[in-house]
């Protein structure tokens, strides 16, 4: 299980990247509706998630209001490239030093005094916590791109854009 969530983690780290270099520095500022966030913000909250590898799977209790990052600025995208690139490090040598026994651990999540997640196994929470987490958010992003008439790029295959091109180019 351990070497096909190491595998999963370069594979989507990748289609991650390719998705934060699509977001452009003009509709850094977009959001889709009062309450949502700011293309910045959730770029940024994306590049976050994969510091989160640190703290699920070298502690067994997790508490995020006593981890500090220093984030930047959500309006800086190319720092939160940087973020998301130092990150992914941090998160790929955390994933290289545990054992697949260490995917049985119970972990649980904190904030303050309080229980936010689990106790879980530490595989289950790297399955939705944070594997899942990411790709959730990775959709909204895709919306934002879309909703600003940015293009995406595809993380899966052609985009349906990129369908649309060669439909076109094969009409000629």
């Amino acid at each position: 299980m351990l070497q096909a969530l190491i595998e999963e983690f370069e594979q989507e780290a990748e289609s991650t990247r390719k998705l934060l270099h699509a977001v452009p520095a003009k509709h850094i500022g977009y959001k889709p509706s009062p309450t949502s966030w700011t293309m910045g913000e959730l770029a940024q909250h994306i590049a976050t998630i994969y510091y989160w590898y640190v703290g699920t799977l070298t502690k067994d209790v997790y508490d995020m209001d006593a981890d500090e990052m220093e984030r930047g600025s959500t309006d800086d995208i190319h720092a939160t490239r940087d973020l998301f690139e130092k990150n992914v490090e941090k998160a790929r040598q955390a994933l290289k030093s545990i054992t697949e026994e260490d995917l049985q651990d119970q972990w649980t999540m904190k904030s303050g005094g309080r229980t936010v997640l689990g106790p879980f196994p530490r595989g289950t929470v790297v399955r939705s916590f944070l594997f899942n987490h990411i790709y959730h958010h990775r959709g909204e992003m895709i919306i934002y791109l879309r909703a600003t008439g940015n293009e995406v790029p595809g993380l899966y295959g052609p985009t349906y854009e990129d369908d649309m091109k060669v439909k076109d180019m094969n009409k000629e």
